[in-house]
């Protein structure tokens, strides 16, 4: 995994995840009203809360899961993508830094690879036309990353903290953002900045109603500059049911397209199939 600079951290976030081992999922809830697509659309799965009601984890289909019984040996991959932008970073994005990546959602379409994108509201207000087209293409899903990219524990890479009663309002502003782009396609999952969450992050967000989403494959294209390398990490690592860790940022991800050219091709030679992490979850 990259090495991380305490500014590129402020910037895009540490891929380290910070918990614990994830909760088999109980039968799926409804989703929050917050984050469904449309009346009309099929509400997307989620977990029952945790011990003691706290918001669930969810990491990679486990053994067992999917549809048939074909579990966790089902070829399936979830690549899932991060849209980092701290609250704080407008001055950066007027001075011309990108934190956005529109040629890797273009890599993604003509590739016809379904996704996952994980964005901040603060993204959203920085580029609400192209978060509105996400939102609007059904080969992609949008996943709430919190408003800031601020940390939902202490010493978290560096990155400021959320305060125990801000937590879900940090999240629902971020959903909020969305309704403001005009975002679609949005599913109730939450990714912590920077992966960290403890027992009392857990429980600040109960009332969000969201599942958490983790990972459990790394791809290390933060502040990469090898996207050999970054495949090659990647590949090694994805295992049937598998969920990909990667960021759709320009100016601290530059080579994870170039690694998605050669990630997407080897994979489907491998017999594996990419969904969303709602059709991972839904098994």
């Amino acid at each position: 995994m990259t090495t991380l600079t305490v500014a590129g951290v402020l910037f895009g976030g540490a891929l380290a995840g910070c918990g614990g081992a994830s909760p088999a999922p109980p039968p799926p809830p409804s989703a929050p009203a917050t984050a469904s697509a449309s009346p009309a659309a099929k509400k997307p799965p989620t977990m029952a809360p945790g011990p003691a009601g706290r918001t669930p984890v969810f990491s990679r289909r486990p053994v067992g899961g999917g549809a048939a019984g074909k579990g966790a040996a089902e070829k399936v991959v979830a690549l899932t993508f991060d849209a980092d932008m701290t609250a704080d970073q407008g001055p950066r994005a007027k001075a011309g830094e990108r934190f956005d990546n529109p040629e890797l959602i273009a890599l993604l379409r003509r590739l016809k690879v379904p996704s996952t994108v994980f964005m901040t509201g603060r993204w959203a207000e920085e580029y609400p036309a192209q978060a509105k087209g996400i939102g609007a293409d059904g080969l992609f899903e949008v996943a709430n990353h919190s408003y800031s990219h601020y940390a939902f524990t202490a010493d978290c890479y560096g990155l400021p903290v959320v305060g125990k009663d801000a937590m879900t309002r940090d999240v629902e502003r971020a959903f909020s953002a969305f309704r403001q782009a005009g975002v679609r396609n949005v599913v109730p999952y939450f990714r912590f900045p920077g992966g960290c969450y403890d027992d009392a992050a857990l429980s600040a967000l109960t009332p969000a109603n969201v599942t958490a989403v983790q990972w459990d494959v790394v791809s290390g294209d933060a502040f990469a500059t090898d996207a050999g390398a970054v495949a090659e990490q990647v590949l090694d690592g994805v295992r049937p049911g598998s969920l990909v860790v990667m960021h759709c940022t320009r100016s601290a991800a530059p080579v994870t397209g170039e690694a998605i050219g050669r990630i997407v091709p080897e994979l489907r030679k491998r017999g594996y199939r990419f969904v969303k992490v709602s059709e991972l979850m839904e098994g």
